[in-house]
C-alpha cells in the first residue's frame, strides 16, 4: 500500500494494530481523523491520553475503574452475597446491559489456557479465594460465567476445586439454544445442554 506520507503510513500502522482492524479501515480512519478540525482530532487524543495514564483496577474485583473501588463494589444497593465471576471487563459490561444482575463481580483477567502460556497463576484466582475467605460465610452464592469452551471449561473445574473448602453455593450460567435460532443449525454440545438442563415451560 503506497502512502502520499510517512506521517499517515505511521498513523495507520498504529491504528491497524488495534483488534479486528485491517489497513484499510485504519486509512478511512485516518484520512478521516485529517478531514476533521484540529479540535475533534486533539479531544481524542486526550482523551486516550487521559484513559492510558489514569485507568485504575477496583482493588475488589479488578475491574476497570476510575477509582480504588468500582461503582459496582462501592454500591449500597448491590447484593454482595452474590458473586459472578468472568473473565474480561468486557464481560461486565455485557451482564450489566441485560439489567438482569444485581450482585457484584470479580474478573480473573482471562482464563487458563496452557496453549497460549496462561496458567492460574497468571489470573485473579488467588485474590478469588482470599475475597470468598475475607468474606466469613457473607458470601452465598458464586455465579461462575465463563466462556462456554475447553478453556472456560477448565477454569470453571479449577476455581470449583479451590473453593470446595468453602460453604458456598457455586453455580454456573445457563447454555442453550439462541433465541430466534434453528434447532437444526444448533452444535450438539449446545443442543444436548439445553435437553439435560430443561426448565418448567412458562407462559
Amino acid at each position: 500500500m503506497e502512502f502520499p506520507s510517512k506521517l499517515i503510513e505511521d498513523a495507520v500502522n498504529e491504528v491497524a494494530k488495534l483488534p479486528g482492524i485491517g489497513k484499510k479501515t485504519a486509512l478511512r480512519m485516518v484520512l478521516h481523523l485529517v478531514k476533521e478540525a484540529e479540535g475533534k482530532t486533539t479531544a481524542l487524543t486526550e482523551a486516550l491520553n487521559r484513559m492510558r495514564h489514569n485507568i485504575r483496577f477496583c482493588n475488589t474485583c479488578h475491574n476497570i475503574s476510575d477509582s480504588d473501588d468500582c461503582a459496582i463494589c462501592s454500591s449500597h444497593r448491590r447484593d454482595k452475597s452474590v458473586l459472578c465471576v468472568v473473565e474480561e471487563s468486557r464481560d461486565v459490561m455485557a451482564i450489566e446491559n441485560t439489567a438482569q444482575f444485581t450482585g457484584v463481580y470479580h474478573v480473573l483477567g482471562g482464563i487458563i489456557s496452557p496453549m497460549n502460556g496462561v496458567g492460574p497463576s497468571d489470573l485473579k484466582i488467588d485474590a478469588l479465594v482470599e475475597r470468598v475467605a475475607k468474606a466469613q460465610g457473607s458470601i452465598k452464592e458464586i455465579i461462575l460465567a465463563l466462556s462456554p469452551t475447553m478453556e472456560g471449561d477448565t477454569t470453571a473445574f479449577y476455581i470449583n476445586r479451590r473453593l470446595s473448602n468453602f460453604s458456598v453455593k457455586i453455580t454456573s450460567i445457563a447454555r442453550g439454544v439462541s433465541v430466534g435460532g434453528d434447532l437444526e443449525y444448533t452444535d450438539e454440545i449446545t443442543l444436548g445442554r439445553s435437553i439435560s438442563g430443561r426448565v418448567p415451560f412458562q407462559v
